[in-house]
């Protein structure tokens, strides 16, 4: 009892607590990460085409190279697999060692595999491209570390009236990362390509390639690294959360001496667990009692972030494809290396700053008003009603004058994604499950969502390749290919509709009301915490 009272005084003070600048410091500090992790994985659809054109045009061909399907699944896909072992990894160590311990090997991880990716070398084509995948998925490794660390520790930061605001706001620089990857390398192929002028693939394959484009590639990769250091400091010097030090610590005293640190309240708890109090609520992972209490929930987060990723990751990894396959990029023949890049870097910023980064500001203005459920299950039928308005009348879309139609049906579908199960699929798990459990839960819901990632990165770049024979150009997918697996992620997206009835509306609620975090095992169908305690549990 003596736990409880102090453990309620310290929670119940989080959730009341003003708004005070350290949520917005905490804010910067965790978004950072995700800004970075946002440029580091969607920045390399900027440089693909680069790196076919570089390592695999052909001797005396008159088009440019490009990537093999497998060796472009493995580039675009890599970082994918790391991200996947790095969320259920991290997310496990979280709960285990405390979030504030592994935080900070999540982001020095970021850095260092950021310069190396850009470092990559070989003797060979495949040699580089290989050592380029070995760093990437280190890269994502890391990268995976920071989405349950990141969600779980502003999620516990914040009070119960604006937390998902804070989670989302979190998550909200992703767009940002997106957008500033393609601003980059917008700035880095203008540098490179300004006094360069080549003659069209069809006079001279060599001379559409520079000699510097090598240097295009590995500078925007590289940079990836500077925000994450630039925030290192500050991740080192965040305190432990007053929840995870009160309820999976076991030290109230501790936690309310942290928030009175950051949150400017004033707090005693004196009161330590004894040896009894230790051992209450203490179901595990695998126990049938989480199964009974969590595991639809669980199912839940896990389904709907494994089918928005299968989209959210298909659409944005192949943007490059899909704006060449409408002729919205020119033909590679009529562009040399760089000034490709250029042109895809173009097409990423337009989108991202029409449709991805609005979206997730709109998920910050609302989420503590119209509800996680209400726009997880709004975002996933405009995703599904704009893929078949793109998919179904397809060839209408290909018609020069049609293009910027296009644009504005693709730039609403991730502006509904993001204004959607894109940031409530994040948010959601860092509510719903014990202290105890959440990151590792928070893990494992992320990890199913890079399953999804990894099918539609793997996946779309097979179910796009069956073409037209009436439209071909240096390997793109175009034509029937494209339009079928437009119809697929529409189909995907529905269904995604379907699972979000599993996941509990979290608005208003503290995470230990929503978790039933002070609830014991059920005695003969009660819970433990309406039985007389007049008798110590066993």
């Amino acid at each position: 009892m003596a736990r409880e009272q102090a453990n309620n005084n310290v929670l119940n003070t989080l959730d009341t607590a003003k708004t005070q600048w350290y949520h917005f410091t905490a804010v910067v500090v965790a978004g950072m990460g995700f800004f970075t992790d946002a440029y580091d994985l969607f920045s390399i659809a900027n440089v693909t085409k680069l790196l076919g054109r570089i390592y695999y045009t052909e001797e005396g061909s008159k088009k440019p190279g490009s990537l093999p399907p497998n060796v472009s699944m493995a580039v675009n896909g890599v970082a994918l697999c790391g991200t996947l072992a790095g969320q259920v990894f991290f997310g496990w160590l979280g709960d285990k060692l405390g979030r504030k311990k592994v935080y900070g090997m999540t982001l020095a991880l970021m850095v260092i595999a950021s310069l190396a990716s850009g470092l990559s070398f070989g003797d060979t084509p495949k040699g580089v491209i290989s050592t380029l995948c070995f760093f990437r998925f280190w890269l994502g490794f890391g990268i995976g570390g920071d989405y349950p660390l990141s969600a779980t520790i502003m999620s516990e930061y914040a009070n119960k009236k604006t937390r998902g605001a804070f989670i989302a706001a979190v998550f909200a620089m992703q767009g940002f990362g997106i957008l500033v990857g393609g601003i980059v390398s917008l700035i880095v192929s203008t540098a490179f390509d300004s006094a360069y002028k080549a003659p069209p693939y069809n006079v001279d394959p060599k001379a559409s390639l520079p000699p510097q484009a090598d240097n295009v590639w590995r500078i925007i990769l590289m940079f990836g690294a500077v925000p994450a250091a630039m925030t290192f400091y500050s991740r080192a010097k965040m305190p432990e959360t007053a929840r995870y030090t009160a309820l999976v610590a076991k030290n109230a005293k501790q936690a309310a001496a942290d928030m009175s640190k950051v949150l400017q309240v004033q707090l005693d708890a004196e009161q330590q667990p004894t040896s009894s109090e230790r051992d209450s609520n203490s179901f595990g992972l695998f126990s049938k009692e989480f199964a009974r209490r969590h595991g639809l929930h669980l199912l839940g987060t896990c389904a709907t972030w494994f089918l928005l990723d299968i989209a959210f990751y298909s659409s944005n990894l192949f943007q490059k494809d899909i704006y060449s396959a409408v002729g919205w990029i020119p033909p590679a023949a009529e562009m040399n290396a760089i000034h490709e890049v250029y042109m895809v870097a173009k097409a990423q910023v337009l989108i991202a700053l029409c449709g991805t980064v609005p979206g997730y500001w709109f998920t910050v203005a609302f989420i503590d008003i119209l509800g996680r459920f209400f726009i997880q299950l709004m975002g996933f039928f405009f995703m599904t009603v704009f893929m078949f308005a793109l998919a179904i009348p397809y060839d209408h879309w290909t018609k020069k004058e049609n293009r910027i139609g296009f644009l504005v049906m693709y730039a609403l579908t991730f502006f509904f994604a993001n204004f959607g199960p894109n940031a409530t699929t994040f948010i959601v798990p860092a509510e719903i499950f014990p202290a105890r459990f959440r990151s590792t839960c928070h893990g494992v819901s992320a990890a199913a969502g890079k399953a999804g990632a990894i099918i539609g990165a793997f996946g779309f770049l097979y179910a796009a390749q069956s073409k037209d024979p009436k439209k071909t150009d240096a390997g793109y997918p175009t034509g029937v290919g494209m339009k079928n697996a437009l119809i697929m992620l529409g189909v995907i997206n529905f269904v995604g509709m379907l699972f979000t009835f599993l996941v509990p509306e979290s608005k208003g609620k503290s995470l230990e009301e929503l978790s039933r975090e002070n609830e014991e095992v059920e005695e003969n169908g009660v819970p433990a915490t309406l039985v007389s305690r007049t008798v110590n549990p066993i």
